[in-house]
């Protein structure tokens, strides 16, 4: 095949995935198998750009043109940050500061909505360009993805030109179906909306951003010429103008002194419950533009604005039930159960985490009791104290709530296990453990359906994965792994994985303390699983990075006789059991031993598993923070406050093809 047939088949197949994936809403391959296509594509395209076409796949997303990554935009107006306060004698002594110069100031109260802020340019009523925030100073041009948000104006009825800035969020009812949308599918849901906004934002297809829902209110006018309008006079009438002109304003209060500024905080403060989206403080900012450069803040804040933010919410709660749930790897898990729901950062919450046993004993918590609830960072819903006890203690349970096998409290720890391997409560989610991208690795293969499977009688430990072609026409009928193809798509990719190497299939048991990475490195000293099993204790603390602990584990797991049974039936189904790592000399110098190695920003090449893999193949360590102890940073596109930490550091900083080279290379 030359590379013009190439060429046009690869157009073929991305354009029917492409289809499946953005209209059908059931695409057959995963987002790297899709990556690489087009990455191949593109490839082609530079080489013969007499090819290219308005509606090549590299053009198009779903009728919108492709936004182009990491093109810069320097900033006709700095985006600045806004000083924060958390005290409103603060924000008294502020507003009373601008009013002894100016006697006439008015201020603007307005919600802080917690996404990401945006810059949008028009001319002559088009819209030309939108842009990140960035440093301030330079962001990124994401005109593209901010066509298809709905309350974004293409056009503006307004002559001359107009510069508007705000701030991109996701509603909390978008974010919840995402996050719906991603458990079905057995994928990891996303922390919360302020990152998902702004990591859907910089979507290179606009089609994603389109499907997630991003909204947007606009809170100020940077600059504005020759349009016959005066949109900067005073802040509230500019935005007064811009909301009759169709575009979305953020809820602003106009107050003439310091009580009506505090009442207008205080009644946000108020309501943030039954907002339908997070913010996270209050903004305060002189009505009259023309006064804000006398109040400057530093070169780092606007002038002229002042932020308050509010405490953390807190609600009193009744502490009906103590749930008890099993993980895993059998970890007992406890929840406190509310007797009636309580709004927390704009969302109902009737359940709040309890850490563990001790945090339980140590808090004085127990059924009936009276507590605080918080949401620790706004996020995740904790018990911060106990206001009113009960005369009985609560007592942890001594046998599993779903199997009755005794628990045991691991040595050192205030971790309670229950290590009953056939619990059906640790089935379905170690088998989906097994299945998941860092074990085994069988596409498609989601926690939803083997929760469907286990309940249908078809999955009772990992071999019987192994054994589903057996059933397919029973599959096919009750839809459980959906429709034909489907069904045969997710057979194909569990037999193609029985070839995996045995470091995967390691990882797949879900050995406490042994993972992706460890896994890997253990198999480098043995032929395949059952040399393994029979290794003591003694002989895995000799291994590199085998602690006492991890030894023990590995041992007791190979000491089951179920353990020893599952593996003998896997490897009977055909599933490799040998290591092709067997006898790597760790001794052979590699080209990144004894450096550590921090990522940061968007890579061409790799996602954060997949270069963090790499770098540890490659005898460097890969860590989160930068410090004096780093080697030099890899930054990719968009990369952020890491990269500057590491300029202040003078830590050396790579792209990512500087890295692959010297790798490569040896260097």
């Amino acid at each position: 095949m030359d590379a013009r047939q190439r060429y046009d088949e690869l157009r073929r197949i991305i354009e029917y995935h492409m289809n499946r994936y953005y209209n059908e809403d059931a695409p057959e391959i995963s987002d790297y198998e899709y990556d690489q296509l087009m990455l191949e594509l593109k490839a082609l395209e530079q080489e013969h750009p007499d090819w290219v076409t308005p509606d090549s796949p590299t053009q198009k997303i779903g009728g919108s043109a492709k936004r182009e990554a990491g093109v810069e935009v320097t900033h006709h107006v700095p985006m600045l940050s806004i000083q924060d306060v958390f005290e409103k004698g603060e924000i008294v002594d502020w507003v009373e500061k601008v009013q002894r110069m100016h006697p006439d100031a008015r201020f603007s109260v307005e919600e802080k909505i917690d996404g990401l802020s945006m810059s949008l340019r028009y001319q002559d009523g088009q819209l030309t360009l939108a842009e990140t925030r960035g440093d301030g100073l330079v962001g990124e041009d994401v005109t593209q993805n901010a066509l298809v948000i709905p309350d974004i104006r293409k056009k503006l009825d307004v002559p001359g030109y107009v510069e508007l800035r705000g701030e991109v969020y996701m509603s909390l009812e978008d974010f919840e179906r995402f996050n719906e949308e991603q458990e079905n599918a057995g994928k990891k849901p996303a922390a919360n909306p302020r990152n998902l906004a702004a990591g859907t934002l910089r979507q290179l297809e606009s089609s994603v951003v389109k499907k997630r829902g991003l909204k947007m209110f606009v809170f100020n006018v940077q600059d504005a010429y020759d349009n016959g309008m005066d949109l900067m006079q005073s802040h509230a009438d500019g935005l007064e103008q811009l909301e009759k002109k169709g575009v979305a304003v953020v809820p602003h209060t106009l107050c003439s002194d310091a009580e009506e500024v505090l009442a207008a905080i205080d009644a946000i403060g108020e309501n943030r419950g039954s907002f339908g989206y997070d913010i996270d403080g209050a903004v305060v900012k002189i009505d009259q533009t023309a006064y804000r450069a006398d109040f400057p803040a530093g070169s780092k804040y606007s002038a002229g604005h002042i932020a308050y933010k509010y405490p953390p919410e807190e609600k009193e709660v009744v502490i009906d039930q103590i749930e008890v749930n099993v993980g895993r790897t059998g970890k007992m898990t406890f929840r406190a159960v509310f007797a009636e729901p309580v709004r927390l950062c704009g969302t109902n919450v009737q359940k709040a985490t309890l850490h563990n046993a001790d945090f339980i004993r140590n808090m004085g918590i127990s059924e009936g009791c009276r507590a605080i609830c918080r949401k620790q960072g706004e996020i995740i819903p904790a018990i911060v104290r106990v206001t009113q006890r009960t005369e009985r203690p609560y007592e942890v349970p001594d046998r599993c709530p779903v199997c009755q096998a005794a628990l045991i409290r691991e040595e050192d720890t205030c971790d309670i296990y229950c290590e009953n391997p056939s619990c059906p409560a640790q089935l379905k989610r170690t088998l989906a453990y097994f299945a998941g991208k860092d074990a085994m690795d069988i596409k498609n293969f989601g926690s939803r359906y083997i929760e469907s499977l286990v309940e249908e009688g078809y999955l009772h430990d990992a071999s019987d994965i192994y054994r589903l072609r057996e059933h397919r026409e029973e599959l096919i009928e009750k839809g459980i792994l959906g429709r034909e193809k489907n069904t045969d798509r997710i057979l194909s990719a569990i037999e193609a994985s029985r070839t995996n190497d045995a470091d995967s299939l390691l990882t797949g048991f879900a050995i406490r303390n042994v993972g992706k990475i460890s896994a890997r490195s253990i198999m480098k000293h043995y032929r395949d699983l059952w040399e393994l099993a029979e290794a003591s204790v003694e002989e895995l603390v000799q291994l590199p990075d085998v602690g006492e602990i991890t030894a023990r584990s590995i041992h007791s797991f190979f000491a089951e006789e179920d353990n020893r049974n599952l593996l003998r039936r896997l490897e009977e189904l055909g599933v490799n059991i040998t290591s092709s790592k067997y006898a790597e000399d760790e001794n052979t110098a590699k080209p990144l031993d004894g450096l550590t190695i921090v990522v940061t920003g968007t890579l061409e090449h790799f996602g954060r598993k997949e270069i963090t893999a790499f770098i540890e193949e490659n005898g460097g360590k890969c860590t989160g923070s930068v410090s004096k102890k780093t080697s030099f940073l890899v930054a990719g596109e968009n990369a952020g406050s890491k990269l500057d930490k590491a300029r202040s550091l003078g830590v050396p900083v790579i792209s990512e093809k500087e890295l692959m080279n010297r790798c490569k290379n040896g260097i």
